[in-house]
């Protein structure tokens, strides 16, 4: 990828951080096609809006229909990584000699 690429992919994934986007994180277990008693895990991340989870769900609805493991149960997590600044008082000063 050339840098005007990556510059642009950047760029890209700022303005859908500012427009609510927050990285989500969702673990999904799923029963194995072969063997359906054991789960599997599959871990998904991508930049999602919360709490309605578009990109998410659709991500689950190919699942559903295009893949063989039937899907058990989805835990979902997320971090909005762009926010306002925050300041805070340092609670002591310490002088080391």
């Amino acid at each position: 990828m050339t840098t005007a690429h990556t510059e642009t992919a950047d760029r890209y994934i700022l303005a859908r951080q500012m427009a609510g986007y927050r990285l989500t994180t969702a673990e999904i277990l799923y029963h194995m096609p072969d063997h359906p008693n054991l789960l599997q895990t599959y871990l998904w991340q991508e930049l999602d809006i919360a709490p309605k989870f578009p990109i998410l769900k659709k991500f689950l609805d190919f699942w559903d229909s295009n893949l063989d493991g039937k899907l058990h149960s989805v835990q979902v997590a997320h971090k909005g990584i762009v926010s306002p600044t925050t300041y805070r008082y340092a609670d002591g000063v310490m002088s080391l000699h």
